[in-house]
């Protein structure tokens, strides 16, 4: 059920002509989803715009729906997403970097965040 919501929200998510196979694949972390929910948030940032430092309590999957996003996760190294690439965040990693990469161009990501009902999605660093 998990794994058909999040794909039917991707899907929506492709564009006209999707790329064919796999686009992102990542290991998960070993977590015991009961009583976890799925949440799909958009997040629109304008020209330079940007976001704290933040963690999220499960795992987040991010998805890039137009423009680039500059992200630094964890111990990676900062990195700049462009329009249908993704990356994902462990449970309470470390988001040090999310921001629009332009100045002069908006950005839009889609968050998809899996966690336990009634907690925080995300919490200040």
């Amino acid at each position: 059920m998990l794994l058909a919501s999040l794909g039917a929200i991707l899907a929506q998510a492709q564009t006209k002509n999707p790329p064919r196979g796999p686009i992102f694949q990542h290991d998960l972390p070993d977590v015991n989803i009961h009583n976890w929910a799925i949440t799909a948030v958009q997040v629109d940032y304008a020209p330079g715009g940007k976001s704290n430092a933040h963690r999220h309590p499960g795992i987040t999957i991010a998805y890039v729906l137009e423009g680039e996003i500059a992200s630094k996760v964890g111990d990676d190294a900062e990195q700049t997403y462009a329009t249908g690439q993704m990356w994902i965040e462990t449970p309470n990693q470390l988001h040090a970097v999310s921001r629009n990469a332009s100045d002069t161009k908006p950005a839009k990501l889609l968050a998809i965040l899996l966690a336990e009902k009634g907690r925080a999605l995300t919490t200040p660093a």
